[in-house]
């Protein structure tokens, strides 16, 4: 324990709190603001950007499958998904939300840097250094998955639902609510399925888990990954089901080389359950 920790008593702990969470307030309601303010160019050109064929991932995909014959056509220019509004208030609070989710995902590093100052008095040396890069991977993995949420995920599934329909009678749109409902969901899940490796380092650490298990469980994550992966995508074709998939089952693997081995006994245990 480091001394300016035996130094601090109840009421410094708590005053200390009470300042951490005073700052991560602040820092949310200023961003929140710019939020505000600058929503309506975000809307039009990130946050509804995937409901038109000109998208920078619809772009990339109709290059690739243009130059291999069995892949799905991605380059329909006439794709345009219609958002509409049913509620009066709808638009002036997902003006609000959006702005305060916004700014949640554009302080998460500073927010991070406070929670590291609140708990770094009570940690021994070595273990601020290990924490310190745990907040710092933690946070490049958070941005990944909300990037590979927003350029891949929800466009494809955005793309798929979109177009389905049970009769040409029904005329296709999305609902504002239902539209940011969805694109929230996926982005945020995204972040924190990319945070799985760090999860298992962590559980790891504290002796819970161990390389073992994933080697003993890797036939059930596929079917389970493969089973998440149409559920997120839910398009007919392997091509978008495997650009799901591998990814996610990358996470799986990249997990199993952040925990620690079994010891010897275990693992000779564990690969004899494989080969069987």
């Amino acid at each position: 324990m480091s001394k300016q920790e035996e130094e601090m008593s109840f009421w410094d702990h708590l005053e200390a709190l009470r300042w951490t969470l005073f700052r991560c307030i602040i820092a949310l309601i200023i961003f929140s603001i710019a939020g505000f303010v600058c929503m309506k160019y975000l809307f039009d050109e990130i946050i509804l950007a995937p409901c038109h064929s000109d998208f920078i991932f619809y772009r990339f995909l109709c290059k690739v499958t243009s130059a291999i014959p069995f892949l799905p056509d991605f380059c329909d220019e006439t794709y345009h998904v219609h958002v509409f509004n049913i509620k009066l208030a709808a638009q002036f609070f997902t003006h609000m939300t959006t702005s305060f989710y916004l700014a949640v995902l554009l302080t998460f590093p500073y927010l991070m840097y406070e929670v590291w100052k609140f708990i770094s008095p009570a940690l021994y040396d070595y273990e601020k250094k290990d924490v310190r890069w745990v907040f710092f991977f933690g946070t490049i993995m958070f941005f990944t998955g909300c990037a590979v949420g927003y350029f891949f995920v929800f466009p494809m599934t955005l793309r798929f639902l979109a177009t389905y329909y049970l009769s040409e009678s029904i005329t296709e749109g999305v609902s504002l609510d239902s539209y940011m409902n969805n694109f929230l969901m996926l982005i945020f899940l995204m972040g924190i399925v990319f945070e799985l490796p760090l999860v298992s380092w962590l559980l790891s650490k504290i002796g819970i888990l161990t390389r073992s298990f994933f080697n003993k469980y890797r036939r059930y994550a596929l079917v389970g990954l493969l089973t998440a992966a149409a559920f997120i995508t839910p398009s007919s074709d392997p091509f978008t089901l495997a650009c799901v998939f591998f990814p996610l089952y990358g996470l799986y693997e990249l997990s199993a080389l952040f925990v620690k081995k079994a010891p010897e006994t275990e693992e000779n245990e564990t690969r004899e359950l494989v080969k069987t």
